[in-house]
C-alpha cells in the first residue's frame, strides 16, 4: 500500500449512516433501472456495490482508503436471525423436516462438486492443486470466514499468498451469488407458475379496544422487546454450547431461544408473538447488515486476480447456477423450492445472510416462504461449517 494514501476511518455511527445512504441509493437506482427490480437484485447489493466501487476508485487513484467500522454487523445479524428463529414453530419443522435433510445432502454434494471442479480446471490449466483448492469450497461455500481460517493453512503447505487468494475469491463469490440468486428464483417461479403452490403465511393478530395507531405501536414495541429477550436468553445457550465444546455461529443461541418463545406462546396461549412486526424488524436488520457488509468490500482485491483465478471463479459461478437449478427439482419443484434455490446461490457462493437477502428479494416480489427461511439458516448454522471444514481438510490431505 502506498504510504502517501490518506486513510479515512469511519466510526460506528458514520458507517451506519453511509450504509443507510447506500440503501436509499440502492432503492432509487433499482427503481430507476427496472431490470434490477424485475430480476430481484437485492437493494443492499445494488447500493452497497455502488459505494464499494467508489471506494475502490478512491483507493486505485490513491485518493484515500476508506475503512468502515464493523461493530454493528454482528448486532444486526443477530437481530435478523433471531427474527428467523421466531418462525420456527413445531408445525413448520414437521413440514420442513424432509427438506432439511435434503438440503444437508445438497450441501455435501456441493462441497465435493466445488472442490473437484476447482482441482480439475487447475490441472487442465497446469496450475498447482492448492491454487485450485483456494477457489473451491473454501471461499465459495465457506465465504470470508472460512477463507480467513484456511488461507493461512494453505500457505503453510506451500501456496504463496493463499490468504489473499482466498479472500479475493470470497469477495468475488459474495457479489456473484447476490446477483444470480434473484433472477434464478424469478425464472423458476414464472416458468413453472409456482405461485399456486405457495403456502399461505399466518398474519399477526391483536385483540383489544385501542386505536389502530396504538395497536401498531404496541405491536412493534412488543415485537422489539421479544427480540431483545430472545437475544439475551440466546447468550445463555451460546455459553452452554461453548462449555460443551461445541462451536456454533453467535446467532444460533438466539435463534433457539426465539423458537422456544414462539412455541411456548402457541401452546400456552398466554401471550402473542406479532410475526409481521418481528419479521419487519428482522428485514430492516438484514438490510443494515448487508449494507455495512457491501460498502466494506475491498473490491481492489479482485483487480489483482490473475486470469487463471478468474477462469476458476467463473466456472464456480456457472456450477452454482446449474446446481441451484437442479436443486429446485430435488427439493420438490414448488414455490418453496424455487425460493430455496435462489437462496442456494447466495449460500453456495458467499454466506447465509446473502442467501437470505436473495430469498427476501424474491419473496418481496411475490409471497413469503416460511420453509425456505427456516431450512437455509438452520443448515447454514448447524451443518455447513462442520461439513465444509471436514471436506476441505480431506482435500488438503489429498493434494498436498
Amino acid at each position: 500500500m502506498d504510504n502517501n494514501i490518506v486513510i479515512v476511518s469511519l466510526n460506528m455511527y458514520q458507517t451506519l449512516a453511509v450504509a443507510v445512504i447506500a440503501l436509499f441509493v440502492g432503492k432509487y437506482v433499482r427503481k430507476a433501472i427496472p431490470i434490477l427490480e424485475t430480476f430481484c437484485i437485492p437493494i443492499p447489493v445494488v447500493g452497497g456495490v455502488i459505494f464499494a466501487i467508489l471506494s475502490c476508485i478512491f483507493y486505485s487513484y490513491k485518493v484515500a482508503e476508506v475503512n468502515f467500522d464493523s461493530s454493528l454487523r454482528e448486532l444486526t445479524m443477530v437481530v435478523f436471525f433471531t427474527s428467523v428463529g421466531f418462525n420456527a414453530n413445531i408445525q413448520t419443522f414437521k413440514k420442513g423436516g424432509k427438506d432439511l435433510i435434503k438440503f444437508v445432502f445438497l450441501v455435501i454434494i456441493l462441497i465435493l462438486a466445488q472442490n473437484f471442479l476447482a482441482l480439475g480446471i487447475a490441472k487442465l490449466m497446469g496450475l498447482a492443486p492448492l491454487f485450485g483448492l483456494a477457489s473451491g469450497s473454501i471461499p465459495m461455500l465457506g465465504g470470508h470466514g472460512t477463507a480467513g481460517a484456511f488461507g493461512p493453512e494453505l500457505e503453510k503447505i506451500g501456496l504463496q499468498g493463499g490468504s489473499t487468494i482466498c479472500i479475493a475469491a470470497a469477495t468475488f463469490g459474495l457479489v456473484a451469488g447476490s446477483l444470480i440468486g434473484g433472477p434464478l428464483g424469478r425464472f423458476l417461479i414464472n416458468k413453472y407458475d409456482l405461485l399456486k403452490t405457495a403456502v399461505p403465511v399466518e398474519k399477526s393478530y391483536y385483540t383489544g379496544e385501542e386505536s389502530y395507531e396504538n395497536k401498531i405501536l404496541n405491536m412493534y414495541e412488543d415485537a422489539a422487546f421479544q427480540l431483545i429477550i430472545a437475544m439475551g436468553f440466546g447468550t445463555l445457550f451460546s455459553f452452554l454450547f461453548q462449555k460443551m465444546g461445541l462451536t456454533f455461529p453467535i446467532y444460533i443461541g438466539s435463534m433457539l431461544a426465539a423458537a422456544i418463545i414462539r412455541n411456548v406462546s402457541e401452546y400456552s396461549k398466554k401471550f402473542s408473538i406479532y410475526m409481521n412486526e418481528v419479521n419487519n424488524i428482522g428485514d430492516i436488520s438484514l438490510s443494515l447488515f448487508l449494507g455495512v457488509s457491501m460498502i466494506s468490500l475491498h473490491l481492489w482485491l479482485l483487480a489483482s486476480l490473475a486470469v487463471p483465478l478468474i477462469v476458476l471463479l467463473t466456472a464456480q459461478v456457472l456450477l452454482m447456477a446449474c446446481f441451484a437449478f437442479g436443486s429446485f427439482f430435488f427439493l420438490g419443484k414448488n414455490y418453496d423450492a424455487a425460493v430455496m434455490s435462489s437462496g442456494m446461490c447466495g449460500f453456495g457462493l458467499g454466506a447465509t445472510p446473502n442467501a437470505m437477502a436473495n430469498m427476501q428479494a424474491v419473496c418481496n416480489k411475490y409471497v413469503p416462504s416460511v420453509k425456505a427461511f427456516i431450512v437455509i439458516p438452520l443448515v447454514g448454522s448447524l451443518f455447513v461449517d462442520f461439513l465444509n471444514s471436514f471436506g476441505i481438510t480431506m482435500f488438503m490431505q489429498f493434494v498436498k
